[in-house]
């Protein structure tokens, strides 16, 4: 019972500490960061009590920025500052391009192709 006593403070201060040290300085509410820490280091349960309750970050949801998803379909695409496409215009010239390069590609890979056909039909019509 006495560890008790002894361990639910401690792990109390621990973890508001922690929390304290690691949240924004921006989001840190009625004193500044460092007093929080301090009231943390010299007075561990009120320090505690007193950060879980008025010093604390909010935890609101984050906002996205004007050109951010706001819902992705596949999860590597939520990170937090991943753009999304603003204009469809802009957008369809994009995807245009990228079409026709593609286009430009398989049509050199075919004309090799049937170059190295030509060239191995050649060498065996040949008889040297």
């Amino acid at each position: 019972m006495r560890l008790l006593l002894f361990l639910i403070p401690f792990v109390l201060g621990v973890y508001c500490l922690v929390e304290a040290i690691s949240s924004r300085d921006g989001e840190v509410r009625n004193l500044s960061k460092v007093w929080w820490i301090l009231l943390i280091l010299f007075f561990p349960f009120v320090g505690s009590v007193a950060w879980l309750a008025a010093g604390r970050p909010v935890r609101t949801p984050r906002r996205n920025g004007p050109h951010e998803r706001s819902a992705g379909e596949f999860p590597e695409y939520d990170r937090p500052g991943r753009f999304a496409a603003a204009d469809p215009a802009a957008d369809e010239a994009f995807l245009k391009k990228v079409r026709e390069r593609a286009e430009e590609q398989r049509r050199k890979a075919r004309e090799q192709k049937q170059r190295e056909l030509e060239g191995d039909s050649g060498e065996e019509a040949d008889p040297a």
